[in-house]
C-alpha cells in the first residue's frame, strides 16, 4: 500500500507544532500500526531528518504505551468508528494492534498525540501521563498485614464482587478516555482504579479516603469535567463499562457523607 501520513511534529511542550505530511510506500496489510511508523523512521533517518518520537512498550496490547489519535479516534478505527475500516476489524484494540488492512491503500491517515491540558507534549506524539501515576498514588493502595501469607480461601470474596473487580482490574492507564472525552475527563479511569479495589474486602480499610483523595487529586491534575457522553468507554481498548462512573460517584457520595458525620 501506499500511504500519506499527516503526523503531528512538536519539539516539547512550549514549542509551536503542527502536521508534517510524509510518503509511504510498500506498507504491508499485515503490519501494525506502529511497524508502520517504524518503516517512516527508518525512512526519515536514511534521509538525514529527525525521526517521528511515538512511546511504545510491549506491542502486545498490554501496557497501553502505545497511546495515538489516528484519523481522530483514540487508538484509531479499531477503537471507535468501525465504518471507517473493514468489516474484520470492527472492534476495541490499542494502537499497536491496529493492522493496516483497516487501510486501503492510497488513504490519508491523520496521526497526533492526547490532546488534554493534563497530558503535556513531551515531544511530537509522546505525551507525559505522570498525571494518571499521581491519581493512583493518591490512594491506589490497600493495607496488608504482614507475617505469613494467609489461606487462599481465608478471606471469602462473593463471585459477583470478584467478576466487578477484574472487569476494573483490566484498565491499563493508556489514557484513550480522556483522549476521547470532548472535556478531557478522566472520570472512567479513576473509577476504574477506585472501583477495583473498594469492591474487595482488602480495599475496605481505605474504602472511603480512597476514593475522596483520588477524586481531589485528579480534580487538581487539571482534568475536565465529566458529562457522561460515553465517548471514554467506547474508546476504552479493555472495555471498562460506563456504569463504572456512576458507581464511583456513588462511593464518593457515600465516603462525603460519612466525612461530615
Amino acid at each position: 500500500m501506499k500511504l500519506t501520513l499527516r503526523v503531528w511534529r512538536q519539539k516539547n511542550a512550549d514549542a509551536p507544532g503542527a502536521m508534517s505530511t510524509y510518503q509511504v510506500d510498500g506498507i504491508s496489510q499485515d503490519m501494525s500500526f506502529l511497524e508502520m511508523l517504524d518503516t517512516l523512521n527508518e525512512e526519515l533517518i536514511l534521509a538525514g531528518d529527525d525521526p517521528v518520537a511515538f512511546d511504545h512498550d510491549c506491542r502486545e496490547g498490554i501496557c497501553g504505551a502505545c497511546s495515538l489519535v489516528i484519523n481522530g479516534d483514540a487508538h484509531g478505527p479499531n477503537g471507535v468508528s468501525p465504518a471507517r475500516a473493514d468489516s474484520s476489524a470492527w472492534g476495541s484494540t490499542t494502537t499497536c494492534q491496529l493492522h493496516m488492512r483497516a487501510f486501503h491503500d492510497g488513504d490519508t491517515i491523520d496521526i497526533e498525540p492526547w490532546r488534554a491540558s493534563a497530558f503535556p507534549v513531551v515531544k511530537d506524539l509522546v505525551v507525559d501521563r505522570s498525571a494518571f501515576d499521581r491519581i493512583i498514588q493518591a490512594g491506589g493502595y490497600i493495607s496488608a498485614p504482614t507475617g505469613t501469607a494467609p489461606d487462599a480461601h481465608a478471606t471469602p470474596v462473593p463471585k459477583p464482587d470478584a467478576d466487578f473487580a477484574f472487569e476494573h482490574a483490566e484498565c491499563i492507564g493508556c489514557g484513550a478516555c480522556v483522549a476521547a472525552c470532548p472535556n478531557g475527563s478522566a472520570m472512567l479511569f479513576t473509577s476504574a482504579k477506585v472501583n477495583h479495589l473498594n469492591v474487595l474486602p482488602q480495599g475496605a480499610p481505605e474504602r472511603e479516603t480512597r476514593v475522596l483523595d483520588m477524586v481531589e487529586q485528579m480534580d487538581s491534575e487539571g482534568f475536565g469535567g465529566c458529562t457522561l457522553t460515553g465517548e471514554c468507554a467506547t474508546a476504552c481498548p479493555k472495555g471498562i463499562p460506563l456504569p463504572s462512573i456512576s458507581a464511583m460517584n456513588k462511593e464518593w457520595l457515600r465516603a462525603t457523607r460519612k466525612a461530615r458525620r
